[in-house]
């Protein structure tokens, strides 16, 4: 089930990015997702953030809110 609206809420990104080790750059985010089941909304949301090293997931939530 798609949390938040259009599966874009913060919640939903971290749901998916649990196990995830830091630092990791957006396609380590976008594995992690793909292997914890996340729906392709979030799969979108993730490829959207900037391309670079996110050192906490306090990092990739500032990048989901440049985003929207």
């Amino acid at each position: 089930m798609t949390r938040g609206l259009g599966g874009h809420a913060p919640a939903n990104i971290t749901h998916y990015l649990k196990g995830m080790d830091f630092p990791a750059s957006r396609q380590d985010l976008e594995q992690c997702a793909k292997d914890n089941g996340a729906e392709k909304e979030v799969l979108e949301t993730i490829h959207g953030m900037p391309d670079g090293k996110f050192e906490t997931m306090a990092d990739v939530m500032k990048a989901y809110g440049k985003e929207h």
